[in-house]
């Protein structure tokens, strides 16, 4: 990965992490004449087999070191072979990948590693261009040409989601962000008022972006979720002649065939009692979350008529079935929002929780989901949560517990952990033979407060798009 980011001061358990000033390449040391590279072997001595065994053991973020020793390490460390041996020693690491973006609209993804404690910035995603559309799988590209007809689309879309920036011009705005079998992916958008197709992988083994298979249809705004390790996509809006269109159709992408496979829309049976065709064509049903919880995907769901959301519950999909049903009522009623209806959630060890940002102007209240009695509880212990930031909070769940990402009232990013005695998530230990390591923290409040912050960096100006755990 790109340059590494570390502490300035030791003395601090939470210190300021900065870019390494010396680049990679000034790193790179001829090796074409050392001992390495004429040994027939990873390790003199040794049956490959033997060291790539070694070399699984060794922690990711050292990698970037392990490539300068020679070629064929540099080969053995971006290998698949290497990765699936960790995966059978228990010695792959959660890292968490976040996505920020910029004041002149620049998308920007950092990797967190919680055992060293440093943060690595990733290639950046791909560049789009006007002659990009074809290969990008860019929707309405007749627009193009038509200058008049794009400012239209522009204003239609700034007038839809409320905001003042020329979202016309900024590549993957609105795009989705996924994480299955080790790799990210980024679906969809928006890019010159036209939706996408186009869907775009990282592998952290290789540490570059690729174009895969596209999705059926043009999306922007839709939400995503993993299921038996299968990505899937519902919902989100695309353009057609009428403008802008939500969606209600759904399709799976298996990352072993690299196919799209159709799902059954969604029904929005809520949409369809509503008591007057008047209101039907007003309020339009969107997707606004999406989350994997025992075993089928819950997506909640809202009526739209900018800038205002209706809750109406929502519906859950059943892969055995194959078929949608409505969610739960107290779930669907009492799952939290934040800006514009979008409703964040993450499984952790089991567990559904959502954060609700409503308590006060400068903290947040964490509910877990309780499916017995079709409840969201609070748990006690306030975050602190800047409301004032156009995306003030993001969720995780890594090394078994529940995380906030956040920024502080310095604008500095925050990664803080759960960690509550009477409300406790069990270790990755009692679950596999993970190593687990413990991390610094600096523990926030009162005694009863359960956050700690295990990690900060500036962050400036930059907003908090979305995250996700890539476990490799």
């Amino acid at each position: 990965m790109g340059g590494v980011l570390s502490r300035i001061n030791n003395k601090s358990n939470v210190g300021e992490l900065i870019e390494d000033s010396q680049s990679v390449s000034c790193k790179r040391q001829r090796t074409s004449d050392s001992f390495w590279e004429h040994s027939p072997r990873l390790i003199p001595s040794l049956p490959d087999e033997i060291s790539i065994q070694i070399l699984a053991r060794l922690p990711r973020i050292h990698h970037l070191s392990a490539k300068l020793v020679s070629r064929s390490w540099k080969a053995a460390v971006m290998s698949s072979e290497l990765y699936r041996c960790r995966k059978e020693l228990g010695t792959t690491e959660e890292w968490l990948y976040l996505l920020t973006k910029t004041d002149g609209d620049k998308l920007l993804w950092y990797a967190f590693d919680p055992i060293s404690i440093k943060w690595q910035r990733l290639p950046p995603m791909p560049a789009m261009t006007v002659n990009d559309g074809p290969k990008s799988g860019l929707s309405g590209l007749r627009a193009w040409n038509m200058v008049d007809s794009s400012i239209r689309i522009a204003d239609a879309i700034r007038g839809w989601l409320g905001r003042k920036n020329a979202l016309d011009q900024v590549p993957f705005c609105g795009c989705a962000i996924g994480a299955v079998d080790g790799c990210l992916y980024a679906l969809g958008g928006f890019f010159r008022a036209a939706a996408m197709t186009s869907v775009w992988r990282y592998d952290p083994i290789v540490n570059s972006w690729n174009e895969v298979s596209p999705m059926s249809i043009a999306r922007a705004y839709c939400k995503t979720g993993v299921l038996n390790g299968k990505l899937y996509v519902v919902g989100g809006v695309t353009r057609d002649r009428g403008g802008l269109t939500p969606l209600q159709s759904a399709e799976v992408f298996d990352p072993h065939t690299g196919i799209w496979s159709e799902v059954p829309s969604m029904p929005f049976s809520k949409a369809q009692m509503l008591p007057t065709a008047f209101l039907a064509d007003l309020l339009k049903p969107i997707a606004t979350g999406m989350t994997s919880y025992q075993g089928k995907l819950y997506v909640p769901q809202s009526l739209y008529c900018w800038p205002f959301f209706v809750d109406v519950g929502g519906e859950v999909y059943d892969p055995e079935t194959n078929a949608w049903v409505e969610m739960p009522i107290g779930m669907g009623d009492g799952w939290p929002a934040r800006q514009a209806g979008t409703k964040l959630s993450v499984t952790v060890e089991g567990e559904l929780y959502a954060l609700d940002p409503s308590t006060t102007l400068d903290s947040a209240r964490i509910k877990v989901y309780d499916h017995q009695d079709d409840t969201w509880k609070v748990i006690e212990g306030d975050i602190p949560i800047n409301d004032d930031s156009e995306s003030p909070y993001l969720l995780a769940g890594f090394l078994g517990k529940l995380h906030v990402i956040t920024k502080d009232a310095n604008h500095n990013i925050m990664v803080m952990q759960a960690d509550r005695q009477n409300h406790s998530v069990p270790s990755p230990s009692t679950s596999s033979n993970k190593i687990v390591h413990e991390v610094p923290e600096l523990v926030l409040g009162s005694e009863a407060n359960m956050w700690r912050v295990i990690a900060s960096r500036s962050g400036g100006s930059v907003e908090l798009v979305s995250c996700q755990i890539l476990d490799v």
